[in-house]
């Protein structure tokens, strides 16, 4: 914890707030698209823009993975509830976020349906061990992090001979978002980055060089940054010095967890278990080619999609939401008309207030909105 707080340090945030003022240009705006849900929760439970210059700003972009799966998935998995009546497991945000007609997982489980919140793909292996006469389907989400537990479980299913457990995979990849945002044209509905805080648990995986060619092929600074305060006011000043030196490169300010070349030993697991899928429809982005994970066909028979005949679903967000323009950086959650109204952490109508990475529920969290 100690080694925690010396990235908290107050005396140390204002030093590194001076030293941004002194290195700005008072002329220009730096417009720096954190790209981790995390990031933006940290960002605003510290205060960490209040610290910065008024010409240095954060835009909040797609690196929430409950956020960005698309309606559609989740009316799949309730008309999977319904006509098979598994025990469907997932993690806890993804139960409450709304789908079709406002209803969720969670709405699902209140009208009769065996839906279990878990906390690790282990605790659904057990529990398909304990019910060997049900259907135990593990909705599995998550960008590159969550990956090689779900690879895990796979290959200890497949040892213990668990034929009731299958995986309806929704793991998507970082890489694909961020040429999806940077290909976004400048100036469209206000969207303009000069640099981006690339993601810190995905980087621990697949390191620091999937995001080379993005610098190199689109002239923007990207910089991967750590969780803490201190972390994210480093990374956005190497983030402006790139900037004023005219550099395009991928730094890493996150050299504690993040080397160039990642996990070889996660990466070599989701391989073998996994391929990609041809496109794969993101919230806010649409269908991006070679985004999304499917099993390969030699573990078919743990492919949820497969076993059930699961329908390909697409669904419209709920109208009057704005997840879908605030996960493009089009869009702050102060700008949505249902935020803080009709939308609340209580009472969610976008997948934005629900998940605890999402941007929508930083502002509420920490109150920040109430600026505006």
């Amino acid at each position: 914890m100690r080694y925690i707080d010396d990235f908290r340090r107050q005396d140390l945030a204002l030093q590194l707030a001076a030293a941004i003022r002194n290195e700005v240009d008072p002329q220009r705006e730096y417009r720096v698209m954190e790209f981790c849900g995390g990031h933006t929760h940290a960002i605003f439970r510290y205060g960490v823009e209040d610290l910065l210059p008024e010409n240095v700003s954060f835009i909040h972009g797609p690196g929430c993975p409950v956020c960005v799966l698309p309606t559609g998935r989740i009316d799949s998995a309730l008309d999977l509830l319904r006509d098979h009546d598994p025990i469907l497991c997932s993690y806890g945000d993804l139960l409450r976020v709304p789908a079709s007609d406002r209803r969720s997982l969670l709405t699902a489980r209140a009208e009769g349906g065996d839906v279990r919140m878990i906390h690790s793909t282990q605790e659904a292996l057990q529990i398909a061990r304990e019910n060997r006469q049900r259907q135990v389907v593990f909705f599995a989400i998550g960008f590159e992090t969550t990956t090689p537990p779900t690879a895990v479980a796979v290959l200890q299913a497949q040892m213990e001979g668990l034929e009731n457990f299958s995986v309806y995979c929704n793991h998507v990849l970082t890489p694909a978002a961020m040429k999806a945002i940077l290909e976004i044209p400048t100036g469209v509905a206000g969207l303009a980055i000069d640099g981006f805080l690339g993601p810190s648990h995905v980087s621990t995986v697949i390191g620091s060089r999937p995001y080379e060619r993005f610098a190199r092929d689109y002239g923007k600074p990207i910089v991967i940054a750590g969780f803490e305060p201190l972390d994210v006011m480093q990374s956005a000043r190497m983030v402006i010095a790139q900037i004023e030196e005219g550099r395009a490169e991928v730094e890493n300010e996150y050299t504690r967890a993040v080397s160039r070349n990642g996990n070889r030993k996660a990466q070599a697991l989701v391989a073998e278990v996994m391929q990609l899928r041809p496109e794969f429809e993101w919230r806010g982005l649409g269908s991006l080619p070679r985004s999304g994970l499917a099993l390969r066909p030699e573990f078919a028979c743990f492919n949820a999609e497969l076993r059930f005949s699961m329908a390909e679903i697409h669904a419209a967000d709920l109208r009057g939401c704005d997840c879908a323009a605030i996960l493009r950086g089009q869009k702050k959650p102060v700008d949505c008309r249902l935020f803080g109204t009709t939308c609340t952490p209580e009472s969610p109508m976008g997948s934005c207030m629900v998940s605890s990475e999402g941007a929508c529920a930083a502002y509420w969290s920490y109150g920040r909105f109430r600026n505006s």
